[in-house]
């Protein structure tokens, strides 16, 4: 696999000395391989030092620039000293990716005018100029950092995945299999207004599902492979053969159509047709397929699948989509967060159990075997979903923690208590601002990330919690 990539451009003022754009060049070159990314570099004979400060010689950066179209995520600017706005800006205004902006620090003892760089205020400059021609850009903290330094490498790797969001969230594809489930219209959603976003939503109907599940022979190689892959994911021994069939069947055509198709991630109508024609209940597909890294979401919640994809971007890592579903006693700021069993493998604390979905068996023993049974683990997490409304696209974006706390082994489905800062007001701005009784969650904070990738490059609304 590629490994994400950064073209390096290095600011420069003629009266500071050229050894800082010497030692620059080496220095954030270092730093971006020794956190894990590859980088392209002008040579230093393209312009003075290889560094950039008359608008001429931003005009030639940009030239080279274009010339490696394709090849670059984001751009790494770094000022070893002052900088120069003009050239900056004729540089980069159509470099058309995130960039990230760095300054060194001065040091204490090298304050003379052979040593003092000046960065801190040169940086203003940029940011202020780049402001003027409106071109989004990235900073974080600390204002100045040296590129050999702990926080350095966590800001590369945090403007990593903020490259990461925006690059896949400008255009992908939605496959959403079935109708809207008829009973929920919390999962409404307006499809133009996603597709302003560069968001694609392509529906199929259940039927061609259905279709495919019916043409495939219980001895065909994918079908076998399939069932070898399900019973070993997670715990199929209750599980009557026949059921396993045909739920390797349904995931071997979900499969299909996802390649077929060409989709990046998928929302599923999981009931109750399911139950009634095919006598089994997706959930461990959607678990198994989330695992393996591609986003799946149930009940038709396109708008949670939106967000799974925004968080496995930003953390390589799978998300899920969760129910906020119960109280945990009288603690306010903990909350069961539940579904019937999409939850990957790797978020939940040990092995799930496929059972027949309990919802369903109620009424028609039997029909509803694929809810994968278990605990969430323990680990901190994001939560986030989004919402269309008046052509808009609106995020939140928030953060908390799966706790170890015990829920119940007659508790019903995979769950996991959750702690969340100041949650109940937080609850009733979700309930009056209009989001659904979903949430999503991704591995880790990456409450910035997401903030970052969301408004400064995307135009996505964001409400505070």
């Amino acid at each position: 696999m590629k490994k994400q990539t950064f073209a390096l451009y290095f600011g420069n003022r003629g009266f500071f000395p050229a050894s800082l754009i010497w030692d620059a060049r080496k220095e954030v070159s270092k730093a971006v391989n020794k956190a894990g990314f590859d980088y392209i570099i002008p040579d230093e004979s393209l312009t003075r030092y290889g560094a950039v400060e008359t608008k001429d010689e931003g005009l030639v950066y940009a030239k080279w620039l274009a010339s490696h179209e394709g090849e670059y995520d984001g751009v790494i600017i770094s000022l070893p000293n002052f900088g120069d706005e003009n050239g900056a800006i004729a540089a980069l205004k159509n470099c058309n990716v995130p960039i990230l902006i760095q300054a060194y620090p001065d040091e204490i003892g090298k304050m003379d005018f052979e040593h003092r760089r000046d960065s801190y205020c040169g940086k203003f400059s940029i940011c202020d100029v780049f402001h003027q021609y409106q071109l989004p850009f990235t900073i974080m903290e600390p204002h100045v950092v040296h590129p050999l330094t702990p926080a350095f490498d966590k800001n590369i790797k945090d403007f990593a995945a903020v490259c990461r969001v925006v690059k896949g969230m400008k255009n992908f594809t939605i496959g959403v299999i079935g109708a809207r489930t008829t009973k929920f219209k919390t999962v409404r959603y307006d499809e133009i207004t996603l597709q302003k976003y560069g968001i694609t939503c392509d529906t199929y109907d259940l039927s061609e599902l259905f279709y495919r599940v019916g043409n495939l022979k219980n001895d065909d190689p994918k079908v076998l492979s399939k069932k070898d892959r399900l019973i070993n994911y997670t715990d199929f021994s209750k599980v009557p053969d026949e059921k396993t069939t045909v739920l390797a069947k349904v995931s071997v055509a979900i499969d299909d159509m996802i390649n077929e198709y060409h989709l990046d991630c998928i929302t599923l109508r999981c009931w109750e047709e399911m139950q009634k024609v095919l006598g089994v209940a997706p959930c461990v597909l959607l678990s198994e397929l989330n695992d393996r890294g591609i986003v799946a979401s149930c009940e038709i919640d396109l708008c949670s699948a939106i967000n799974m994809y925004s968080m496995l971007l930003a953390s390589e890592k799978p998300t899920a989509c969760v129910d906020w579903n119960n109280n945990y006693g009288d603690d306010p700021n903990k909350v069961i967060l539940f579904h019937c069993g999409p939850i990957a493998q790797s978020l939940m604390a040990g092995k799930g159990r496929v059972t027949d979905h309990k919802m369903f068996a109620k009424g028609n023993p039997g029909c509803g075997w694929g809810s994968n049974e278990g605990r969430i683990a323990s680990f901190d997490m994001t939560i986030s979903n989004c919402k269309t409304e008046d052509g808009k696209l609106t995020f939140y974006v928030d953060k908390g923690r799966f706790t170890d706390d015990a829920i119940e082994n007659e508790f019903f489905g995979c769950g996991g208590v959750a702690e969340i800062n100041n949650l109940q007001p937080k609850l009733i701005k979700l309930a009056r601002s209009g989001f659904r009784h979903h949430t999503t969650v991704g591995t880790g904070d990456l409450t910035e990330i997401l903030k970052e990738a969301f408004t400064t490059y995307l135009g996505y609304d964001l409400i505070e919690l």
